[in-house]
């Protein structure tokens, strides 16, 4: 999956395949996270952000299923 960076203190970049609605999350300590049946919504949102990482602690992070890959 393509990810694009992103500037954050937390997260190197995010990737979205729209098809599987798999969010595709690198963070700059290390780790890529795969997060499951994420609506391409969220993902926009996430994308526009002023924060990255609070959206994602907010919004995504224990409202969806994930593995580290």
């Amino acid at each position: 999956m393509d990810r694009e960076f992103v500037d954050s203190s937390n997260i190197a970049s995010i990737g979205y395949d729209g098809d599987s609605l798999i969010l595709e999350v690198e963070f700059l300590q290390g780790g890529v996270y795969q997060y499951y049946n994420v609506p391409e919504h969220v993902y926009r949102e996430l994308m526009s952000a002023a924060s990255h990482g609070s959206y994602l602690a907010h919004n995504i992070k224990g409202s969806y299923e994930y593995a580290r890959i």
